[in-house]
């Protein structure tokens, strides 16, 4: 929390400098003391898991896969983005291995990673079921459905302050400054690269919005975390009023446990993301990597992560309680983020410092302590 704080304080090119030292740094990159799922019978292999998503979201999908697999244990360990991808990249530079399989919502960093000859190809008849852009070359695959929401205090929004589109958030902020300063959250895309990749998309719908909203979230001095549990225990709490650009899968589970949240369809336009999965291409376990893929992308996979880890299905239905349409997909709400060589031009070093540099100027030089 210390270097978060003083961070805020860096000059844009001293951010862009110290990030770069960061993630050069691989073999000190953080990642949790790993968790061990037992084989259920005899273990006869381990499958290693290296991933930047929540485990309560993944342990329902990997005890299921350990019924069909009762001889595997299954290690998991947990990163955020930025982390993994700084990791695996040096693995893959050295020619070594970072586990068997990567998970990460940050599907540009694993595009990244493909494109440079880090993965295995992967092909099975579940496989080739994923939608055509949730799958790139067979290496990069997209196994979630996750919408893209504004999230909200019931109790301390009033109603007609809910915000159901992108201009509509912009003009609130801007119309009742002293009710949200210092209020908004989203995502500090400087460490997080799922916040990085949704912000650079939004900015790609129509610029004329995106530069509205990033000007009224800079005069409203949102409040920028590097995680999206950070900006969800502040809403919950009430610090923060409104969330920008929280993945609804997160947001949803904390529902259901309870919270008194409200969770935003927005009208205009709702970018989806597909939690990406990859097998590294030194994988020391490549066979149960690739059952476990093709695992997460079949009917009985689909069917645990839309119950029980991440509530939401490619037909783009919504749960109850959530508000929008029932359907994003078919009301043609829904913006994918397609798992494709374009995803390279997000990763590109210069394109990605300049809009790092921009974002920072709107938002962070005003943000509060």
């Amino acid at each position: 929390m210390k270097l978060r704080t003083t961070l805020l304080h860096l000059p844009v090119v001293g951010l862009c400098l110290l990030w770069a030292l960061i993630l050069a740094m691989a073999g000190t990159a953080h990642a949790e003391v790993p968790k061990t799922f037992p084989a259920l019978q005899t273990e006869h292999e381990v499958l290693s898991v290296h991933a930047a998503t929540d485990l309560s979201a993944m342990e329902p999908l990997i005890r299921d896969f350990q019924i069909l697999n009762p001889n595997t244990r299954v290690e998991f360990t947990e990163y955020v983005t930025n982390d993994l991808y700084a990791a695996a990249a040096k693995a893959c530079q050295d020619g070594s291995a970072l586990g068997d399989v990567l998970l990460s919502s940050s599907v540009d960093q694993l595009v990244k990673l493909a494109n440079d000859g880090c993965a295995r190809d992967v092909r099975s008849p579940e496989t080739v079921m994923a939608p055509r852009w949730a799958n790139w070359r067979n290496e990069v695959f997209g196994f979630t459905f996750e919408p893209v929401v504004f999230v909200y205090n019931r109790e301390k929004v009033p109603a007609e302050d809910v915000p159901s589109t992108h201009l509509e958030l912009a003009d609130l902020l801007r119309l009742k400054p002293e009710a949200y300063r210092g209020r908004v959250g989203t995502y500090d895309i400087r460490q997080s690269g799922i916040g990085y990749l949704l912000a650079f998309n939004d900015s790609q719908q129509t610029t004329t919005t995106y530069g509205r909203l990033l000007e009224s979230l800079g005069r409203a001095q949102a409040v920028v975390r590097c995680c999206t549990g950070e900006i969800l225990d502040e809403l919950e709490a009430g610090r923060i009023l409104i969330g920008y650009n929280m993945l609804a899968s997160y947001a949803y589970a904390r529902v259901r446990a309870g919270a008194d949240l409200g969770i935003v369809m927005p009208a205009d336009y709702t970018l989806v993301l597909s939690r990406g999965a990859m097998v590294p291409s030194q994988a020391r376990n490549a066979n149960a990597a690739a059952r476990f893929v093709s695992y997460l992308l079949s009917a009985r996979g689909q069917e645990v992560a839309q119950r029980d880890g991440f509530f939401f299905g490619f037909g783009g239905e919504t749960p109850p309680g959530i508000e929008g349409a029932s359907s994003i997909v078919q009301t043609g709400v829904a913006r994918p983020i397609t798992i494709s060589p374009a995803l390279l031009a997000v990763q590109d070093d210069e394109r990605r410092r300049r809009f790092i540099a921009d974002w920072s100027r709107s938002l962070v030089e005003m943000s509060p302590e």
